[in-house]
């Protein structure tokens, strides 16, 4: 009986979750996804398009970016419609492979997009630091190069979690408490043990999230080090407002990344709301 139970559930469908205690007000929740998602997808695309007609743009700065563009328009696409079907129509059932692959796409491009950071630092910091070998660089083979391996990083090191997923066993009631799916919530509603995934799901984030964060830190440590050897004031300024715009994107990437991680690990039931706050700034927010 107990196996015929664990085969019925283990084929059955997984419950997105809104924002709870909401429910009648899903219609006007959904108004500013909807602005958020047509923003995105048309914002990044002006983007993409100015950057490949205007051949003054194809600089490394501009590559980078369109790097970023084009990273965004893919978390928006795989995330944004499962958040609109439970808020217009409420929809919340996402069957085990639906999730498994958006996971997959999510995680994937979110490892991606720590990594395209890191390459803008890396930018800011040759053309700060070393600037009459900028070019020499910074060639657009090399450019490719490196968008490629961080690319395949991404892809390689998120590959294994779907598979690991597959082989449990889910009897619990297989309601998520977010509007897509991810690797921490979806092991959670195993019925066996998740003690691989956890120690992978740790170690990937530290190689990846960890390693580019910390790599940004000494980069900008050395930016600043640089800068403050510069003795005219203007040119200081000048050379610190080429990377404001890098700064606001990593902090509004890794701030809600980071707060997600912590609620995850330590939250209790009344940091749901907070949880839930966090992943939507964490994933559309960037992108926006």
């Amino acid at each position: 009986m107990s196996a015929v139970n664990d085969t019925n559930l283990n084929s059955a469908v997984f419950f997105l979750t809104g924002i709870p205690g909401q429910e009648d007000v899903y219609l006007w929740i959904s108004i500013p996804f909807c602005f958020m998602y047509v923003i995105s997808i048309a914002g990044n695309s002006v983007i993409l398009f100015i950057i490949k007609t205007d051949q003054s743009l194809h600089e490394p700065m501009y590559i980078f970016l369109s790097m970023l563009a084009i990273t965004d328009l893919g978390l928006s696409i795989v995330t944004i419609p499962t958040i609109l079907g439970i808020y217009l129509f409420k929809s919340r059932e996402i069957s085990f492979d639906a999730c498994f692959a958006q996971l997959f796409f999510i995680h994937s491009l979110a490892k991606f997009e720590s990594s395209i950071l890191l390459l803008m630092a890396f930018d800011r910091f040759i053309a700060i630091c070393n600037p009459l070998r900028y070019a020499a660089i910074l060639t657009p083979p090399r450019i490719a190069k490196m968008g490629l391996a961080f690319m395949l990083r991404g892809v390689v090191v998120i590959f294994p979690l779907p598979f690991l997923l597959k082989r449990f066993h889910y009897c619990r009631d297989n309601v998520l408490s977010h509007s897509y799916c991810v690797h921490q919530e979806v092991m959670r509603m195993a019925c066996s043990d998740i003690t691989v995934n956890y120690i992978y799901g740790l170690c990937t984030t530290l190689l990846t999230v960890g390693l580019d964060s910390l790599l940004i830190f000494l980069s900008y440590a050395m930016i600043l080090k640089t800068v403050l050897s510069i003795a005219s004031h203007t040119e200081c300024l000048r050379a610190l407002n080429t990377c404001v715009s890098h700064l606001c994107a990593v902090l509004v990437f890794y701030t809600p990344d980071i707060g997600l991680a912590v609620t995850h690990r330590f939250g209790n039931s009344s940091s749901h709301l907070l949880q839930t706050v966090l992943g939507y700034v964490y994933l559309l927010v960037p992108p926006l």
